[in-house]
């Protein structure tokens, strides 16, 4: 069994890092969630707290896609 400890490391921190990928769809779930029990409780209040849910959206997804940035940089990098 020969092996690159350092590749090893490589595949174990991209692994790792994609685990972001996963946990901004549960963020952007929190945030459509907690959103729409907002909206059901007070309805005339939902219209202008809609650019506030796409915000809240934009940056879970953005930390998603930093995430998995830094798990292919992980994995190709030399």
């Amino acid at each position: 069994m020969e092996g690159n400890i350092g590749e090893l490391g490589q595949f174990i921190g991209a692994g790792i890092a994609a685990l972001g990928s996963g946990l901004a769809a549960v963020g952007v779930g929190n945030v459509a969630g907690n959103f729409l029990a907002g909206a059901l409780r007070n309805p005339s209040a939902a219209g202008g707290q809609t650019a506030t849910l796409f915000i809240g959206i934009a940056f879970a997804e953005a930390l998603g896609i930093f995430s998995f940035l830094v798990a292919l940089l992980l994995m190709f990098a030399v």
